[in-house]
């Protein structure tokens, strides 16, 4: 069985920040050990350095077993990767070396034979093919092509000959999750590294990577902000906050009376400390008071001085970390009584007609599973309506989202301002900004504003750290903060939210709620957050049949 140790571990910015220091913690055999704390604290660094993806200068991470390592976006990968390369990079290092020179002398030997197939050229790649060939068998490469085509049936419903040249950006981002973690849960290493596993599925998919974790024998380091799956997976949860990291020996039910608990416990021990400190500072005060005038007191001045001097160079306890204080301002405007028209509206191959109708100050949570058009309802919302009211002008990216196909109606109220949160934070045109100059140079739908003004905005958000930090290099939950804060900004009266939890730590998705509920507008939100869905009013069910239907609670099982 495999096992990992971190004893000691500390790590450093490009810019000379330090990010944590003395993370130590174990994940035993077979434990499944949730890695929780605030965005940007350091989980992905944690679990790269666990990877061997970042060396470590400070502390030792020591490892037994075969290692599998899922990150968080595959479809980040290359457009030309394949769902072959997608497998390999998820196999062992024997297996995965074995593989590629396989591919790679499989396209050479195509090439020699297109120029003459009883050439020397020909002949020597015929040799070099046989070798891959025999090494490919020698690694296990045909038992791992079972295990292939068991997981290719399993989610596209095809034969492994038939999709393993398919790109990867042609499967749905919850279809790459189960096909990558399908692969891992089948294959033979025995340690997982797993950031973000829940993003994309649905929730019969997450109700499945729960049930699958439980009963794996493997032992599972894991980055979820889904609240759900930490309390029905976690067998013990590791903190990174305040610049380091603590244990939790229970699970995430009772993970927060433990922080709780754990902060009254550093604050006691800070206070005992600083009272003891005033004491050793007053005694010596007086001491050096008494030797003024009397030489017999001057040994005892230097002994209170000595022992002072100690007691500060062991330095005080630590503090508890500050907790997150993000306060989203979501304030939206009045528009007309009905925000959203539905008249027998279609979205092509996807549903039947359907009616709805949604009225300023609903709370609708979109539920469904993956593919049945939940996306595409919201986008069509986003670009306006099937007739856009120059009136109601899309906020932010609307009208740059791609059109979706449909027949019938949708209409927007008066008044009515569709702002987009999109489930991949897909804003190319902000990558290569920083926070304070996508700001200060504001947009068609927000006005700009100085630094002063910018970086109080981005305190609210707990951004002001990373206000001079570039866009695309900030975390998920980070950009996902961002993201918000520009729709605060923009005037949007209707919120239109693709999975907008996904990314958020627990704090901030706490805020997210919190925002929503002060917001003077509507809210359309797709999910498939089950902690999230409960803050909603109404709840409108994309079913794998094509109906669309309103349910009077959430709903995450039907078909």
């Amino acid at each position: 069985m495999g096992y990992v140790d971190v004893a000691g571990v500390a790590h450093t910015l490009p810019d000379g920040r330090q990010l944590f220091a003395d993370v130590s913690f174990r994940v035993g055999e077979g434990a499944k050990v949730a890695l929780v704390g605030p965005n940007g604290a350091g989980k992905t660094t944690l679990l790269r350095m666990v990877a061997g993806d970042l060396t470590h200068k400070t502390g030792a991470i020591a490892r037994s077993g075969g290692l599998g390592v899922m990150r968080q976006f595959i479809g980040m990968i290359g457009d030309d990767t394949t769902l072959l390369d997608l497998a390999l990079s998820l196999a062992t290092p024997p297996l995965r070396d074995a593989g590629r020179q396989l591919a790679a002398t499989e396209a050479a030997l195509r090439t020699a034979e297109a120029r003459g197939k009883y050439s020397n050229a020909a002949g020597k790649a015929q040799m070099a093919y046989a070798d891959a060939l025999a090494a490919w068998g020698e690694t296990g490469g045909y038992e791992a092509e079972v295990v292939f085509d068991t997981v290719a049936t399993i989610v596209l419903d095809q034969p492994w000959d038939a999709v393993r040249d398919r790109p990867v950006r042609t499967l749905s981002g919850g279809q790459q999750k189960r096909f990558a973690l399908e692969l891992l849960l089948r294959g033979t290493d025995e340690v997982l590294l797993l950031d973000e596993p829940d993003n994309f599925l649905d929730v019969p998919g997450k109700r499945w990577l729960e049930r699958r974790l439980r009963e794996s024998a493997k032992s599972v380091l894991y980055v979820s902000h889904d609240r759900e799956l930490l309390a029905q997976t976690a067998d013990r949860v590791v903190a990174v906050e305040g610049g380091s990291a603590w244990t939790h020996p229970g699970g995430f039910a009772s993970w927060h009376e433990a922080r709780v608990a754990r902060h009254g416990q550093l604050e006691e021990r800070r206070r005992r400390w600083d009272e003891e400190h005033q004491k050793l500072r007053e005694l010596m005060l007086m001491y050096k008071q008494k030797a003024a005038y009397n030489d017999g007191m001057a040994s005892r001045y230097q002994a209170a001085q000595t022992r002072l001097r100690k007691f500060e160079e062991a330095g005080p306890p630590p503090l508890p970390p500050k907790d997150q204080a993000v306060r989203m301002r979501l304030t939206g405007g009045r528009t007309g009584k009905r925000a959203v028209m539905c008249e027998q509206l279609e979205l092509d191959g996807l549903t039947y007609p359907f009616e709805l109708e949604i009225w300023y100050g609903d709370r609708v949570a979109v539920l469904g599973a993956n593919g049945t058009g939940k996306s595409h309802f919201l986008r069509l919302l986003a670009r306006g309506g099937t007739d856009p009211d120059p009136a109601n002008v899309p906020v932010d990216v609307g009208m740059t989202l791609a059109p979706v196909a449909h027949e019938g109606v949708v209409r927007l109220g008066a008044r009515v301002r569709p702002g987009h949160f999109s489930q991949t934070h897909d804003r190319p045109e902000l990558m290569a900004k920083t926070l304070v100059e996508v700001l200060w140079r504001g947009d068609d739908h927000r006005d700009g504003m100085d630094r002063h003004a910018a970086m109080a905005a981005l305190g609210r958000y707990e951004l002001a750290g990373q206000g001079d930090q570039r866009f695309g290099t900030l975390s998920g939950g980070q950009q996902a903060r961002f993201l918000v804060l520009l729709l605060e900004l923009s005037g949007a009266t209707l919120l239109l939210l693709d999975e907008p939890t996904d990314n958020l730590d627990l704090a901030s998705a706490e805020a997210l709620e919190e925002g929503l509920r002060a917001f003077d507008g509507t809210v359309v939100a797709v999910t498939h957050d089950r902690w999230f869905s409960r803050s909603f009013d109404r709840f409108v069910l994309f079913r794998g049949d094509g109906e669309v239907v309103e349910v009077p609670e959430p709903v995450w099982d039907v078909a």
